[in-house]
């Protein structure tokens, strides 16, 4: 109808030649006709769920809730909150599928950290109590298990038969709005969020809104080929950039979630970017590709293979590396103690290399490693010991990571802030935590402390106050 419109403006041409028009956009229409889901979406939907969460409440959601605005501008975070009678809880939702008959199934990490009730509502209304068998931050994929057998299981597809362009369907619950399908293409592959290297998430054009988080994406054969994780948006809500995780990242995590509890990670010790173009004319390549090291760590595998800084990385295990975000891909889905074979370009020279695998530092310690400086004033602050990957990011030997920083506590009321990387107090320099615990247990009330910290990759100075 457009193009008829447009000619109809111009006024210069005849009624046989309209003819002609309308007839070439009847046939593009019908080549762009949408792909009809409508039987798969009957065959699949029983095998996907919607999540209820309950959660309770942080204190900054409080002061949201209960500081009118007014008074946040003028006092901001300061505003102290009464002591409830009761915790305060808020409900989430989101969406699950079974990936076995037994009672397991997928879903997102975000949708179920610290949930104290999670339950599952099927598409026959039964709604089951879940609980979290295990969960990994970095992938954002999650393992929940609930009672009984004979539940209807998705079949799992093949990522690597995906191809850009391919109709993909996504069902869930967005909004809480229960088996809510949404279609679109696969629009790229392998693509990174900034600052994160662990999934090599598949983007698409499908309308995913909140609630959507966990859901199941599905090829034109009803096998899945991804879980559903995140937009890219400004306003909140979709704007046509969706992002899912790959089935196969996703079933390798739930498989050791379910065997051990936890995701155990292969480690290198290296620092890796990008081949651009002018990187790419200054080591004479044809185009940019492979990936180059610009830091290895000490004692690292990579170390005690012989890799320096300034070698690009052009084949892993024979398979060419183009973007580090594969190569990391590749480092991600490889198990520790495996010997991998590295060909790389030094000095306009390829090298075979020879690495054996480490186990990866946990990014996230377990609740017990976790440290506060207890012995001493009350900080209200909760630490940890920098991880070897983390230590060799920021070329620092030791330093503590605060993952936490109680409102109206001293480190608070000194600008400490969560992710601070503390590495020195006054004279001391700290290497762990106990090291930080003895610093301060030793501080006179009354005194103030200097506190040397990386914040966002910069140092800084500041003065704790000891009262």
């Amino acid at each position: 109808m457009c193009m008829g419109m447009v000619f109809m403006k111009s006024g210069f041409l005849q009624k046989g030649m309209y003819a002609v028009a309308f007839t070439m956009v009847t046939v593009q229409a019908e080549a762009a006709a949408p792909v009809d889901f409508s039987n798969l979406v009957e065959q699949v939907s029983p095998a996907v769920v919607s999540v209820s969460v309950v959660k309770k409440m942080t204190q900054e959601e409080l002061l949201q809730q209960q500081v009118p605005e007014i008074l946040r501008r003028f006092f901001g975070n300061q505003v102290v909150i009464p002591q409830q009678q009761a915790p305060q809880e808020k409900t989430g939702y989101g969406s699950a599928f079974f990936i076995s008959k037994d009672g397991y199934l997928l879903t997102n990490h975000h949708v179920v950290e610290d949930a104290s009730r999670i339950t599952i509502t099927l598409n026959d209304r039964r709604e089951i109590d879940a609980k979290v068998v295990g969960s990994d931050e970095r992938t954002d994929v999650a393992l929940l298990k609930v009672e009984g057998n004979n539940y209807p299981a998705l079949k799992i597809g093949n990522v690597d038969q995906l191809k850009v362009g391919q109709p993909v369907l996504a069902i869930g619950s967005p909004f809480g709005f229960d088996y809510s399908a949404s279609a679109g293409i696969v629009s790229a592959k392998s693509r990174n969020m900034i600052g994160e290297t662990s999934v090599p998430f598949i983007q698409t054009d499908v309308a995913l809104n909140p609630g959507n988080s966990g859901g199941p994406l599905f090829n034109q054969q009803g096998e899945v080929v991804g879980v559903n994780s995140r937009i890219f948006s400004g306003t909140g809500g979709y704007m046509g950039l969706s992002f899912s995780i790959p089935i196969d990242v996703a079933m390798d995590v739930a498989q050791q979630l379910k065997t051990t509890g936890k995701v155990t990670r292969s480690y290198l010790g290296v620092m890796l970017q990008d081949i651009d173009r002018n990187l790419a004319d200054a080591y004479n390549l044809p185009k940019p590709e492979g990936s180059l090291i610009n830091q290895v760590a000490p004692n690292s595998p990579a170390a005690k293979a012989g890799l320096k800084a300034g070698d690009i990385i052009m084949k892993y295990n024979g398979s060419p590396i183009s973007r580090t975000s594969q190569l990391l891909n590749y480092l991600n889905r490889t198990m520790p103690k495996q010997v991998i074979q590295l060909e790389i370009l030094r000095d306009g020279k390829p090298y075979n290399i020879s690495a054996t695998l480490t186990t990866a530092p946990d990014d996230t310690p377990a609740t017990g490693e976790k440290a506060s400086a207890a012995n001493g004033p009350l900080l209200g602050m909760a630490i940890r010991n920098l991880t070897e990957t983390e230590q060799a990011r920021l070329d620092v030997r030791g330093g503590i990571f605060v993952e936490d920083v109680t409102r109206g506590g001293l480190a608070a009321m000194s600008n400490i802030m969560p992710r601070d990387v503390i590495t020195q107090v006054n004279s001391t320099a700290i290497l762990n935590t106990n090291d930080f615990s003895k610093a301060v247990a030793t501080l006179p009330k009354n005194s103030v402390a200097r506190i040397a910290l990386i914040r966002q990759g910069q140092r800084a100075m500041l003065g704790l106050r000891i009262k």
